[in-house]
């Protein structure tokens, strides 16, 4: 768990629930972890939709070239 014996030796109940009551007020908190996000969700869709796109492109320009490849071949016979 990568905590130090000195934090639990020394843990005090009384305190940890005052940093916890101090730390969130009425819940608010949590929710603007999520209100003030930075990341927008239909942009990480369109990016990866992108990203398919240029995958597929991809694979059709190999699988181009491989026909080519092989009409060259069987031309030559």
């Amino acid at each position: 768990m990568k905590i130090p014996v000195e934090a639990i030796k020394n843990f005090d109940e009384e305190n940890a629930v005052n940093v916890i009551a101090n730390t969130f007020t009425h819940c608010s908190q949590p929710a603007s972890v999520f209100y003030n996000s930075t990341i927008n969700p239909i942009e990480k869709i369109l990016e990866l939709h992108d990203q398919k796109i240029a995958l597929y492109e991809r694979m059709i320009k190999e699988k181009d070239e491989m026909v080519a490849r092989m009409e060259r071949l069987l031309a030559g016979k």
